[in-house]
């Protein structure tokens, strides 16, 4: 495999993500880098996997990057034009929903993989306040495993949420079950630095692998909490035919490349 040396942290991101896609998931996707994920994994490592969206369009072709979750371009050649309710139930169904993997982003995130996409500081004096769950927490809830996109700062990795949008792993082993969720749970974080995972006896996060030219102290001095680094290794860089895929068939006109 022929490595690239010139290539963006976004693209990174888009391709580490696109690696933890397998073949024959199902993969709820929202706007921007989780599109460019699931675009790209179609073409590198699972070619049969469906994309839908919130929307309500099921197994998007996606011949052209969407703007938005809303944008006509995600109905191109789809098997199902629906809404909500589609959507949704595509997602909690039993027997699918043991293949869906979502594809998140939030304001915070905990060692537990728990997310904030509500509000930064007191929820009725906030500092800042964000749209809100959307179907973050649905999400989160039922699907079989989540990945979660994240900047890697301090003001992101926090020991404690401001306030608690959509599940991790609560606060630890067997609290998903107790509060009644079915199996899934998040599976990793990508980051501008690094990819992370989570334990499965602690189900703690931790540091599972670098970026080319990130050290492993560049990545716990910003952070909010310290992770096990013990189990790190190298992540290789995207090779030449992964960015060939996102940059001429997936997003071309560069519209979330950049």
């Amino acid at each position: 495999m022929t490595t690239e040396t010139n290539y963006t942290s976004r693209e990174m991101m888009a391709v580490a993500a696109a690696r933890e896609i397998r073949d024959g998931d199902i993969v709820f996707c929202g706007t921007g880098i989780s599109m460019l994920a699931a675009m790209a994994a179609k073409h590198i490592s699972a070619p049969n996997s469906v994309i839908f969206f919130e929307t309500g369009a099921i197994d998007s072709q996606l011949e052209e990057v969407p703007l938005a979750v809303g944008d006509s371009r995600v109905m191109f050649a789809t098997s199902v034009n629906g809404g909500l309710a589609e959507a949704f139930a595509t997602m909690q169904n039993r027997f699918t929903g043991r293949q869906v993997v979502g594809i998140m982003g939030a304001a915070q995130i905990d060692i537990y993989g728990n997310l904030n996409s509500t509000v930064i500081g007191d929820y009725h004096h906030p500092t800042v306040r964000f749209s809100g769950s959307g179907g973050a927490c649905d999400v989160a809830s039922f699907v079989s495993r989540t990945i979660i996109f994240m900047q890697h700062a301090k003001r992101k990795f926090v020991p404690r949420l401001d306030y608690l949008t959509s599940p991790g792993w609560l606060d630890g082993p067997g609290a998903r079950e107790k509060a009644g969720l079915p199996e899934g749970g998040p599976a990793c974080v990508i980051t501008n630095l690094a990819t992370m995972g989570f334990d499965p006896e602690s189900r703690q996060m931790f540091l599972k692998g670098c970026f080319e030219g990130v050290s492993t102290d560049e990545v716990l001095d910003n952070m909010g909490f310290a992770v096990d680094v013990s189990q790190a290794t190298p992540i290789a860089p995207p090779s030449a035919e992964e960015l060939s895929i996102l940059r001429e068939k997936c997003d071309p006109q560069r519209l979330i490349l950049g």
